[in-house]
């Protein structure tokens, strides 16, 4: 009997407040260099390492599902924003996990976040529980600096190469606040839903 070939799942979480573009191209990435059969993607709930208000979980969820709206593996996931308190990677990692035992488990993340990983509540088991995907930008040149962690667990590590988009979520809330257009950042259908719901329009 053929041992049945393991589901290749990823995690992308993030504020998206607002998702944009680069999100997009990111989890897009990751599913073609990972050949993902599923990518998770989970707007956070109040991320303890985040102390701006983020916007309210209804709108960034909507957002989310219309930005990932043409990536068929992507599923948002609204896990976090519906728990109470701080929200912790690992306990969004540990539920997944026992949702999809035989599961292989990509956590996909920015080198800024790799580089505090060792930070992280029980960054151990993460890093033991799933592979650690950093996104790197284009325009980073030299060798490449390895992180804390990556160097406690070298095999647990990959990189992800980021398509040539400067695009972040503070600057499109600062650019709607200042009533300029924003759909080449965020897509017509964001754009859309920021307009129609009135959202960022003091910074």
């Amino acid at each position: 009997m053929v041992a049945a070939v393991p589901r290749r799942v990823g995690i992308l979480g993030g504020a998206f407040d607002p998702p944009h573009l680069a999100h997009v191209a990111l989890a897009q990435v990751a599913i073609e260099q990972l050949q993902l059969d599923t990518l998770h993607v989970i707007p956070t709930g109040q991320a303890w390492h985040k102390p701006r208000r983020l916007t309210p979980a209804v709108h960034r969820l909507a957002m989310a599902e219309l930005a990932f709206a043409s990536l068929p593996q992507a599923r948002v996931d609204a896990r976090e924003t519906q728990r109470r308190g701080p929200s912790y990677t690992l306990d969004t990692l540990r539920e997944l996990c026992a949702e999809t035992p035989q599961a292989l488990w990509f956590l996909i993340i920015g080198a800024d976040q790799a580089q505090a990983l060792t930070t992280w509540q029980h960054w151990q088991e993460i890093v033991k529980s799933a592979t650690i995907c950093v996104a790197e930008r284009p325009y980073l040149t030299g060798a490449k600096a390895q992180f804390d962690a990556e160097i406690a667990y070298p095999g647990q590590f990959l990189r992800l190469q980021l398509p040539a988009l400067d695009i972040d979520a503070t600057s499109i809330r600062q650019a709607v606040a200042a009533r300029q257009n924003v759909t080449p950042l965020v897509g017509a259908s964001v754009a859309r839903y920021i307009a129609d719901h009135h959202l960022y329009l003091t910074f």
